[in-house]
């Protein structure tokens, strides 16, 4: 399997936080909200009390002052307190303490403690549930003991840190059997909630939700087996880049409610942006090159493939051919895809007639032929859809046919089956100078062109060169990012046959001899 093998420097990695800031920020905006709409509606307000008790080791004389060893002592006993005060017994003690004190507090009652705390099938106040609302600590690591008390009523809050300092002094004194506690004051409710802490909890959500984002995008980058690079193609499969074409000439077509997006635009178009043109200038010379250093005797036919379906292979021979025709060159353009036939859809001529009825000996070239579809460019369409397509592309008349074409243009271009689909590139590479593979940014992965690479080299076929198809411009740089509008899946079957399905579906066309609608992006 070829892997992908790149090392991410800081620069890739902030170039493509910054190519999916938009998404980054989307999660963190959820994340700020969602923490903010369970702070607000999900957690309950909760309020805090304390009390704090002052230890002793020993008693104290009036104007006698306590030595260092009885401070630690009294350190000490802090810890001890800490832990006798969560027993069960002490907490149960408190809570008996916490309902008597209903009667001597008109603000505390019986369903505010219910609200706070699980009562038992006696009664009384669940344990559990008071050391669960509780903190207990060395005030500043001092002898001072601090009871904290946090929950959803103010008044029980306070209740609770008073129930304890009636409870505490006696049953630790008579516990513990040494010193003594004096409580520092009594508990007073305090109405402003301790928690939820929104504003707190909002920025945990929206890092959360940045950092979450900024995961899943570079796990996402790093994961992702497709082409994205012209050099990923030249390096890792020593095969050349002839040219790099934008993503352009998106349109909606439409059939009752659905809808599907395809590329129908060429470089005709006046809507197609400049540097798009450029591109299949630029393409046209290195393909002029690349067929002169072909040993080929038909030097100027190639076909144009690619390594699946809707990888803009057909798209990409009609732009070709109209930019060689633009040289004032004579240029035929062959649709040879039997199966599913897209040329006469981009150029909008009859289908009825064309390759296969050639080919077959039904009709001759001249009569199938669509002359002129632009100034110096014909067209020859699929035709009639035979049973048997790999086996016409194979037989030797086909070749025959081929090389007398090759010597009435000046360039022929086939538009050919994908090549890890079907056979047909490789049946008819035999007669052309090679084979010029279409791939699209961001969906052809490594595995694809390996494959097809592999299938090129069984049949002897020569690869004149990749074109990287569906480039998406961001920008005013070329700072690429594949964006996925449109994707079709079909198969070919043994008897000619195929069958294709769509996330939309496509209008038919009941004016052309087709069965089905295609995308123009194969």
């Amino acid at each position: 399997m070829q892997e992908k093998q790149e090392e991410l420097s800081l620069k890739d990695i902030l170039g493509l936080l910054l190519s999916k800031l938009w998404l980054i920020l989307i999660f963190g905006v959820l994340g700020f909200l969602a923490a903010l709409s369970i702070s607000k509606f999900v957690m309950p307000l909760k309020y805090s009390s304390s009390v704090s008790m002052y230890v002793k080791s020993s008693a104290k004389k009036e104007g006698e002052n306590l030595s260092v060893g009885e401070i630690n002592a009294s350190k000490s006993l802090v810890e001890t307190y800490i832990v006798v005060l969560k027993n069960p017994s002490v907490l149960k003690e408190v809570g008996n303490e916490l309902i008597n004190s209903i009667e001597d507090n008109e603000d505390l009652t019986e369903e505010k403690i219910k609200k706070c705390f699980t009562i038992t099938d006696e009664g009384t106040i669940s344990p559990s549930s008071i050391l669960s609302c509780l903190s207990m600590q060395s005030s500043g690591g001092t002898e001072v003991l601090e009871i904290k008390a946090t929950t959803k009523d103010p008044v029980v809050s306070a209740a609770v840190c008073n129930s304890f300092s009636k409870v505490a002094p006696s049953f630790l004194v008579r516990v513990v059997g040494a010193g003594s506690v004096e409580t520092i004051g009594e508990a007073e409710p305090k109405y402003t909630p301790v928690s939820p802490r929104t504003k707190m909890n909002c920025a945990i959500g929206g890092f959360a939700g940045l950092f979450f984002a900024i995961v899943i995008v570079v796990l996402a980058d790093l994961l992702d087996n497709s082409i994205k690079s012209s050099d990923d193609i030249t390096h890792k499969f020593e095969l050349p880049v002839i040219g790099e074409i934008d993503q352009f000439g998106s349109v909606k077509m439409k059939k009752g409610e659905a809808s599907v997006t395809a590329q129908r635009f060429t470089i005709l178009d006046p809507d197609t942006p400049f540097y798009v043109n450029e591109s299949y200038k630029a393409m046209r010379t290195n393909i002029t090159f690349a067929l002169a250093a072909s040993t080929s005797r038909n030097k100027n036919v190639f076909a144009v493939a690619s390594a699946n379906p809707s990888e803009g292979k057909s798209t990409t021979a009609a732009n070709i051919a109209i930019a060689l025709s633009q040289m004032d060159c004579k240029v035929l353009l062959v649709d040879a895809d039997l199966r599913k036939p897209v040329q006469h859809r981009i150029f909008k001529v009859n289908n009825k007639l064309g390759l296969t009825n050639v080919l077959v000996q039904m009709e001759i070239f001249e009569d199938c032929v669509k002359r002129e579809v632009i100034p110096n460019l014909d067209l020859l369409s699929t035709g009639t859809k035979p049973p048997n397509p790999s086996e016409i592309l194979a037989s030797d008349y086909t070749a025959d046919v081929l090389s007398g074409l090759s010597k009435m243009y000046d360039y022929v271009i086939i538009d050919t089956p994908p090549v890890n689909v079907v056979s047909d590139s490789m049946v008819i590479s035999r007669s052309v100078a090679g084979i010029l593979l279409v791939l699209k940014y961001g969906s052809t992965s490594y595995e694809d062109l390996k494959e097809a690479k592999r299938r090129t080299e069984l049949s002897n076929s020569n690869i004149i060169g990749c074109v990287l198809n569906g480039i998406k411009r961001s920008g005013g740089k070329h700072n690429y990012k594949y964006k996925y509008k449109y994707k079709s899946y079909y198969s070919y079957g043994s008897d000619g046959s195929h069958t294709h399905s769509h996330s939309h579906h496509h209008s038919h066309d009941n004016t052309e001899n087709d069965e089905t609608s295609h995308s123009i992006d194969d």
